[in-house]
This record gives C-alpha cells, structure tokens and sequence, in this order.
C-alpha cells in the first residue's frame, strides 16, 4: 500500500482535564412494578414522519414512571472477578478506559433492576422486536436496549439495523465430515460493513453521539485495526458525521479490509508495525488528543457484542446450544459471549450456559499457550503473518477477561495451523458456505475436539463466523490455485483449460461426470 504522508503540523489544543465523577444509582421502587408495554402503539405513520421522528413522539407521550429506572456504570474488571477488591466507578458518560490501578473496565449493569421482571417477560419482549422496523428495536443490538446502554436516548442511537443474522444449519458439513447432526453456523458476518464489529461499534459510537451532544471534550474516535474494527468505526462514524481515525499495520491487511475505512472517509494512517504496534501508539494518542479510543479495551463494545449470544438463544427458541466455538484474537468477543450467556441464565431466560471454546490461530497464540500451561504462565507472543489477519495479535487486550470466561464456562481453547484453518475453510465452502480465514480457525478446533470425542455427534454444536469471505477473496484465489508457499491446498478447485472446440469440451465433461458417479 502506497504511504500516506501526513500534513504540515497544525495547531493542537491543549489536553482536556476530565473529571471522573462517582456514578450513583437511584433507588429502586419498594414493589415490584407493572411491565412497560411489549409491543408500544406508535401514531399513524405520516410520510413525513420518519422511524425516528416516529420513536421520538412515542417516547414523548409514554408515561416511564411505573417501573424501575435501569441504568449501568464502569466498574473495574477486577470488581466482577472480586466483589469485595473495590467500589470504584464511572458514569458511562465519562471518557475513562482503566480504573486507577490499571485494571480494565466492565460495563456492570443494575441487576437488581432487571429481575424486577421475570425471565418470561423478556423472553416476549426481546421476541416482539425481531423483524420490525420501530426505531431502534429493528437492530439486534437495540431490541436488547434495556441489556446494553438503558439510559441513551433513542435519539442518540446510530444503528443500521445490525445484527439479527443468520444461524445457518450445517448440515451436509457437519453429517459428511464430522458425523454430526445439530451443527450451526453463526454468520455474524452478513453484517451492515461485513463483520461482527459492527455490533459493537453501533453502541460506542452511539455513546460517542451522545457525549458530543453533551458537549464533552471527544472530536473524533480513534482506532487500531488488523481491518474489520476500522471498517465499522468508520461506517456507524460517517453515519453519525463524526470524524474517524485509524491505524493500520502496513501490508498486513487485504485490500477488501484497506477500502472500507477508505471508502467512508476516515482518516487512515498506514503504519510500518504490527496491530500491537498500532495498537500502543493509538493509546498513546488518545491519552493527549481529544480523540476517543474505539479499540476493546472500551468495553462499550463488548455490549453490543454479548447480544450475538442473546440471539443465538432467542434463534434456538431459548434453548441453550451445547457448544459455542468463538475464534479470538485480542479475545474481547469470548467474554462477551459468556456475558450475554450469564446474563440470560441471571435473569432465567435460561437455566444453563453453553460451553465455550476459543480457536486461536498457531501463529498467534498467546491465550492456547497459557491454557495448555493450566493458567500458570501467561506470556505474550510475537505474532506471525496468519490467514486470519484479524486475530494476528500477540498480546491481547482482554488477556483477563478472556480467561474468566472459559474458566465460569468450563471452557476449552484450541488452535488451528494454516495449513488447517484454510483447508477447513475450503471445505466448509464446499458445502455451500462462504467463509473466511478466521471461521476456518473456529471449524479447525471443532474437528479436533470432534476427533478427540470431546465433542458429540448429537451435541448442539454453534461455530461463530466472524466476518464474510468476500473480505478474503485474494486468500481463497491463491489457495484455489495452489499458489501458496509450502502448503499442498489438497482441496484446491482450480479451473479447468479447456480448447474451445465440442470435442475437448465433451471429453472433459464426460470426465467429471464420471468422477462423480462413484
């Protein structure tokens, strides 16, 4: 990729001082309050009344006072872990990503609020929005509004109706190649920008929306990609008219991944490192610019992100998989999954979690190396060149959050050589899907698992497709042509040179035929 040169320096404003202020939470109502309504009467729809003007009046005319106000705060990571190591926290509407002692964040929601309904209820409620387009409930991620940020304004919302994907039945995959018979495929790539960031990035910045209009010290929103985060950032921020900024490790990224950002007009920074690189220079930048950091050390993101494991529920008829195999990279997504999992069985939408599997990719490592170690060592990696680009992270983030998912879910990490996530990938394509490097990462860890009898033949099995394969296309091309360093690509289907006369037409037709009859 051509370098981008940066503009003569310009004048900077001085660095924001910001001010963390104690969130308090209201007092609960005594009695347990009659349900706001499931399905809301909106007015009679008028042309010139859009879906947001249309939630806008609705919410103006719906009296709120009969039940309890949800509302959510940050509360240090290590709070969720140890309830008695602090009482820290943060209003959602400060711009804070670390407690004081350094800890992560987590986004702590009023429980005691949401059991004032019981499971049932939200099972109906989370049910009546699916497949409609009332502002903002047509999103999977806001017919959850209640579940992830319950104080925005709907008004606020920046959303392109993400989520709600497709769970897709695997079935001649998992019967010819694995014996299974309840396989499935969670697409949380048939997405608004192509990727499962685009759940987290509707909520953060739907939030960022909301402190601009609050008038707090945010002039753009920053990240660090290996490529799927710079594409929704830099959508859900176009959407919203809010500058966006990002970092790319230089050559390291598919051309498909590079035009996203380009195409919506963020401002894009080609830099000559890896995503760890990229992602401890954003950090610097954003602890001295009014720029507000997108990456999953804002755990914003991973609420929106935890609403994927809502709706496999919800797709399931609330009965609860066996398995959900989710391949990680700075590992925000596997503790999001077990958030929302947790949550449901909190609230007794369900009575269990599923257990989860992390694949990680050989090349990057970190998490499988600690796992196999029995959480005795963690050490970061440096990363390799991997297939699947967007998990090519030595030193994740979400280290801690990961592992508290997989120990509160019996969990199991495994990992894929590239040899064998692109020959599950290609495999998985010959059954009809479309998939990219990293779900052959997740498919490769249920094939050993399978293999090892860890995994049942009837036992409900969902693999997380993270991103689509058009994003991949060049990894597909030169596997498909066999054209890729020390790799045999066994099931490469290239195409066959044929002279354009009936005859060798006729002859090599009547090969292939053949070849299939058997």
């Amino acid at each position: 990729m051509a370098a981008f040169s940066l503009l003569p320096s310009a004048h900077i404003a001085p660095k924001p001082t910001l001010h963390f202020i104690k969130a308090s939470t209201s007092d609960l109502p005594k009695t347990s309050p009659s349900p706001p309504s499931t399905k809301p009467q909106l007015p009679s729809h008028k042309p010139h009344h859009n879906i947001r003007e249309e939630a806008r009046l609705h919410n103006a005319a719906t009296v709120t006072t009969n039940h309890p106000r949800f509302s959510a705060k940050y509360v240090p990571f290590t709070s969720i872990t140890d309830p008695s190591s602090s009482d820290e926290s943060y209003s959602l509407d400060e711009i804070v990503y670390r407690s004081q002692s350094g800890s992560l964040l987590d986004v702590q929601h009023d429980m005691s609020a949401l059991k004032h309904f019981d499971g049932a209820y939200w099972r109906n409620l989370f049910d009546s929005r699916v497949g409609k387009t009332t502002w903002p409930f047509g999103s999977g991620v806001w017919s959850k509004k209640e579940w992830v940020l319950p104080e925005i304004d709907d008004d606020d919302i920046i959303s392109a109706f993400e989520g709600n994907s497709n769970l897709f039945w695997a079935e001649r995959y998992g019967k010819d190649f694995l014996g299974m018979n309840d396989l499935w495929v969670k697409h949380c790539g048939i997405s608004h920008t192509g990727s499962f960031k685009d759940l987290g990035m509707t909520v953060l910045v739907s939030q960022v929306n909301r402190l601009r209009k609050m008038n707090k010290p945010v002039v753009g929103v920053g990240c660090a990609s290996t490529g799927d985060t710079s594409a929704a950032l830099s959508a859900y921020c176009a959407a919203a008219g809010i500058p966006s900024l990002v970092f790319l490790p230089a050559n390291r990224i598919s051309m498909a991944q590079l035009v996203q950002p380009i195409a919506n007009g963020a401002f894009v920074l080609s830099i000559d490192t890896d995503f760890d690189g990229c992602m401890q220079l954003i950090r610097e930048v954003t602890a001295e610019l009014p720029i507000y950091l997108a990456n999953s050390l804002n755990s914003l993101r991973l609420e929106g992100q935890k609403t994927a494991a809502i709706e496999i529920l919800q797709q399931f008829d609330w009965e609860v998989p066996d398995w959900v195999i989710v391949p990680g990279g700075n590992l925000g997504n596997i503790y999001a999954f077990y958030k929302g999992f947790s949550m449901c069985k909190e609230l007794g939408l369900v009575d269990k979690i599923p257990r989860l599997v992390c694949a990680q990719a050989a090349n990057a490592n970190p998490l499988y190396l600690y796992f196999k170690s029995g959480w005795k060592d963690f050490q970061p990696v440096k990363a390799k060149t991997t297939f699947a680009s967007a998990i090519q992270i030595g030193d994740p983030v979400s280290i801690d959050r990961a592992v508290y998912a997989l120990k509160h879910s019996n969990g199991i990490v495994e990992e894929a050589k590239e040899e064998e996530l692109m020959d599950a990938m290609a495999q998985a394509d010959s059954t009809g899907m479309f998939t990219c490097p990293h779900t052959g990462v997740a498919l490769t860890a249920l094939n050993k698992l399978r293999r090892s009898g860890v995994i049942g033949p009837t036992d409900r099995t969902v693999v997380v497709s993270t991103a689509h394969g058009l994003k991949f296309t060049h990894s597909k091309i030169d596997y498909h042509s066999k054209n890729i360093k020390d790799m045999a690509c066994r099931l490469a289907n290239p195409p066959v040179q044929v002279t354009a006369d009936f005859g060798s037409v006729m002859d090599v037709l009547k090969k292939y035929l053949l070849s299939k009859s058997h």
